[in-house]
């Protein structure tokens, strides 16, 4: 396991990139906190396999509610990951498992 964060850090940037590798490939995940739940998914859109962002970590809509791919406009609810409105409706990004300790946000890297 390795940290990824902080718990002080995802309340000032909302949003975090990360690296990881799944199976020898290299991939990239975000976590994000909202509310007060912190959740991580991969940096995939469900529509076409690009990521969500511009490479800048801007994966909220402008009311904070939802993440939106910045390409395509695909919304999908934070604390579930499904897609809402948008060319890929009832698809979902991939989760990914984090562990809270104390302040820190851990992740393992999957097999």
């Amino acid at each position: 396991m390795r940290q990824i964060t902080t718990l002080t850090e995802l309340r000032a940037k909302k949003a975090i990139k990360f690296s990881y590798r799944q199976e020898g490939i290299a991939r990239e995940g975000f976590v994000a906190l909202f509310g007060e739940q912190v959740v991580a998914y991969e940096n995939v859109c469900r529509h076409v396999p690009i990521t969500l962002d511009y490479g800048d970590a801007r994966f909220f809509n402008a009311e904070g509610s939802h993440f939106v791919c910045q390409t395509h406009g695909a919304t999908y609810e934070p604390l579930t990951g499904k897609c809402i409105a948008g060319p890929c409706v009832g698809a979902a990004l991939k989760p990914l498992a984090v562990e809270m300790k104390g302040d820190e946000v851990w992740f393992r890297d999957p097999p």
